[in-house]
């Protein structure tokens, strides 16, 4: 599977958003310094644990840490190609503290398509996490009260496994890993879902589907969620990375991809896993799979064929 080309049509206008977010956190206060930056970029570059910028953040530390992070990314990430909302699931807001979503920007370097092999090392904290993409279509998803508003909005629906690396060396609360970018590395997508022609199916599926985890090598299931478990209707999650995004001064474009949040806890992949996502309702019932190997060292990857 070919990823269409979003970096290109993105990387002009998420440049000029990072330069002044970055200009904007010089002046805060408690914004991490070029060393903590440069030293974090490492720690994920080589795949091996680092301090983040501090383990127990508050929200008003986020903002700025991300936006001075965010400006070095592509060095090791690759070119932006939208966003992503984290802690939009309940129980991921749970088990990390979160009073609410915290959202982030996608890079594409590591976005791999079904199928993929890699290292479960593949990073220094290395986790996967059931997830869905959706593409814009519209920058009036901002100005969407309802889920049949949002998804008139939007292109696809893109099954898909988030792969984050946390690199985190300590326990951490959630704004520390919104901090570090909500720990985005990369992912494998699915087929897309094309809106036009499956609308109606698709506003009522989505709210009403099963997210089903399992590891295929051994028939095993380990989790399922309702799709209603992210905000309610995961386009909710869409209508919310919409506004706080445009709060922050970022007007989407088509073509950008969202990515709405984890249905589980992240969950630490081991060798020999073949993880399986299935989206039980969707029109296809489509999944998205990817196979975790002992080989590799940290942060490396061998594409394998689509599912």
């Amino acid at each position: 599977m070919n990823l269409p080309d979003w970096s290109r049509r993105l990387a002009i206008p998420l440049a000029v958003m990072m330069l002044a977010t970055a200009a904007t956190a010089a002046t805060a206060a408690n914004c991490p310094d070029r060393a903590a930056v440069a030293a974090h970029v490492a720690a994920l570059a080589q795949g091996r644990p680092g301090p983040g910028f501090g383990f127990q953040l508050e929200a008003g530390q986020v903002d700025c840490a991300r936006a001075a992070l965010v400006q070095a990314l592509p060095r090791v990430l690759g070119q932006p190609v939208g966003y992503k909302a984290a802690f939009t699931g309940e129980a991921v807001q749970r088990r990390f503290g979160m009073q609410g979503p915290a959202w982030g920007v996608m890079f594409d370097r590591h976005l791999l398509p079904s199928g993929t092999s890699l290292p479960a090392a593949f990073g220094a904290v290395p986790r996967y996490e059931p997830d869905l993409l959706v593409e814009v279509g519209s920058a009036r998803l901002a100005d969407a009260a309802t889920p049949a508003e949002a998804l008139d909005a939007l292109r696809a629906i893109i099954p898909f496994i988030e792969l984050p690396d946390l690199v985190l060396e300590g326990p951490a609360n959630g704004y520390a890993i919104a901090a570090i970018n909500t720990g985005f590395r990369g992912g494998v997508l699915g087929a897309p879902i094309a809106v036009a022609g499956h609308r109606e199916p698709l506003l009522a599926a989505l709210a009403d589907m099963r997210v089903v985890v399992r590891d295929a090598a051994r028939d095993q299931a380990l989790g399922q969620a309702a799709g209603e478990s992210l905000m309610g209707h995961p386009l909710n999650a869409a209508i919310w990375l919409a506004r706080a995004l445009r709060e922050a001064g970022i007007e989407l474009r088509p073509g950008d991809l969202l990515s709405l949040g984890g249905f589980l806890p992240p969950a630490r992949p081991e060798p020999g896993l073949q993880l399986e996502v299935h989206y039980r309702g969707l029109p296809g019932d489509p999944r998205v799979a990817v196979r975790f190997t002992g080989r590799g060292t940290p942060g490396s990857a061998e594409p394998g064929p689509e599912s």
